[in-house]
């Protein structure tokens, strides 16, 4: 089945909690709460306790960026200087430690920052094409909220809305 999107507007924020939470409790197939987003104008601090915590993946992206330009850093660097072995070092190593492990330390900071960024615009779907359900209301006074689910599931969604006092539903279909 296809998947379809709705876009509800509420005139407070308790009426669009309400239904968030019923939608929450209720069992509709073809529904996953995870699918839902709130949006408002002004900053809601329930929003979390609503929601539920969401999984953020940026952190690994950090974590394999820091490591890979770490290593990578270390490595190419004394990689280049142990090509160099046939030159005379006067005594000194030919692969120094401190100074390759200050460079090794810039790299590794400089992989973990852009690999950052990278994942951050992976984890946020950007660059996305905008969606045609969006209302110029809910960025001034009012709060939607978007819902994606399949279309056998569309009229118990609906109807939860409703219940809980929507002013407006958008409906469009998924890709």
């Amino acid at each position: 089945m296809g998947q379809r999107h709705i876009l509800a507007l509420f005139n407070n924020f308790e009426n669009a909690e309400a239904a968030i939470y019923e939608l929450r409790a209720a069992d509709i197939k073809g529904f996953n709460f995870d699918d839902l987003t709130l949006k408002s104008p002004i900053e809601h601090h329930e929003v979390e306790d609503i929601l539920g915590q969401r999984s953020a993946k940026v952190h690994w992206f950090t974590l394999v960026g820091a490591l890979l330009g770490g290593l990578l850093g270390f490595f190419l660097i004394s990689g280049a200087q142990a090509n160099f072995y046939a030159q005379m070092k006067g005594g000194k190593p030919i692969v120094p430690l401190p100074p390759n492990f200050m460079l090794a330390y810039e790299m590794f900071i400089l992989g973990g920052v852009c690999l950052s960024v990278l994942g951050f615009l992976i984890c946020a779907g950007l660059p996305a094409k905008r969606s045609s359900l969006y209302s110029a209301k809910v960025s001034e006074d009012q709060i939607g909220v978007l819902v994606k689910a399949d279309e056998s599931a569309m009229a118990k969604i609906k109807g939860v809305l409703l219940n809980h006092e929507a002013l407006e539903i958008q409906e469009e279909a998924g890709k």
